[in-house]
């Protein structure tokens, strides 16, 4: 996520440098060529190129909304899980207590189970975080050898490759017992079956009556809030922004720019020295429409690793800070700090 009020200069052109040099060759081509040969067909009334523009205008515009919604529903997901992982500290703490048990435990036991309880909730953090960036056959780092090679220099520079936040096998080690690691590592979905064992720790504590039955149910009504979170997460990851709307826009947008050059000379025709005028107009033509359809392009997948993502690592960290508070701890890893004014 960036968080820098304004992209710079010179962000944008690491962003667009590539695509405005191509354009330029285009418009330049078809200016010289007409310059030279004065061929009167290649001339295309702008009315027709005009109406194109409306209409691919609109269509760019119906696809950045979708993305942003799946942005902006991805972001709520995350604010979501941020509230229901302090209800879930808050709730360990406040129901599993010895006011019901059945035998005698110490305060070093109930405390010891409260912490397993709040660390499993933070394995699973970091579980969800790492497999809702794995990476998806329609993401642009599983696209051809170009654009993969971009994106990943992209992921190192301005993604998840500048956050040395280690392995999810180091995370799992830390917050898991050493029980459950080697089995829970093992699993398709690791995040699933560790919900899963919070809820079979529940029922033992049932058991021994250390919660008793409506407490037990309200600790359960939080694992089913983190997995319908984690299903909602899924949602977005596994379902791509539907490609009839994702790739056409694409289309579209090369479609007017390869007419535009045309319509631009006839333009600039009657005016002296038009046609070398017109190469500049088309290209910041083009390249205003071909930024419109990047930003929506890099918007509709919020899990990618890349700039635009939500700050899953920042808000696991944040997280893992509040439930670590909450059980007395003081020696807490920092926050994560934004880097090139990207926050990961």
């Amino acid at each position: 996520m960036y968080v820098k009020k304004n992209f710079g200069l010179l962000a944008i052109l690491r962003f667009s440098g590539g695509h405005i040099i191509w354009l330029t060759a285009w418009a330049g081509a078809v200016s010289f060529f007409y310059w030279f040969t004065h061929w009167t067909w290649l001339e295309i009334p702008w009315l027709p190129v005009s109406i194109i523009a409306t209409a691919v205008a609109f269509y760019i515009g119906f696809k950045n909304n979708q993305a942003y919604d799946r942005l902006w529903e991805a972001r709520k997901i995350w604010g979501a899980i941020v509230n229901s992982s302090r209800a879930w500290g808050s709730g360990v703490k406040g129901f599993v207590t010895t006011q019901f048990a059945d035998g005698s435990y110490t305060e070093e036991e109930v405390s010891s189970i409260h912490k397993r309880l709040i660390y499993r909730h933070i394995a699973w953090l970091y579980t969800l975080r790492n497999q809702l960036l794995i990476p998806t056959s329609w993401e642009h780092i599983s696209q051809s050898k170009h654009i993969a090679r971009t994106t990943k220099k992209r992921r190192e520079s301005i993604g998840v490759g500048m956050f040395k936040d280690g392995k999810t096998e180091q995370e799992l080690k830390k917050f898991l017992p050493a029980s459950e690691y080697e089995t829970i590592i093992n699993f398709k979905n690791s995040a699933t079956q560790i919900i899963d064992r919070q809820a079979q720790e529940l029922k033992e504590l049932r058991k021994k009556g250390l919660i008793e039955d409506f407490r037990h149910m309200e600790l359960q009504q939080i694992l089913y809030d983190f997995y319908v979170h984690q299903g909602k997460a899924e949602r977005i990851k596994k379902f791509p922004l539907p490609r009839q709307y994702g790739s056409m826009s694409a289309v579209f947008v090369g479609i007017f720019i390869f007419l535009l050059p045309f319509g631009m000379v006839t333009e600039f025709h009657s005016v002296p020295y038009g046609h070398f005028l017109a190469i500049p107009f088309t290209v910041l033509v083009s390249w205003v429409y071909l930024m419109m359809e990047l930003v929506g392009d890099y918007s509709e997948n919020p899990f990618e690793g890349l700039g635009n993502d939500i700050p899953m690592l920042a808000l696991s960290r944040t997280i893992e800070i509040d439930l670590r508070e909450m059980l007395g701890e003081t020696d807490l890893p920092p926050g994560i700090q934004a880097v090139n004014g990207v926050l990961m």
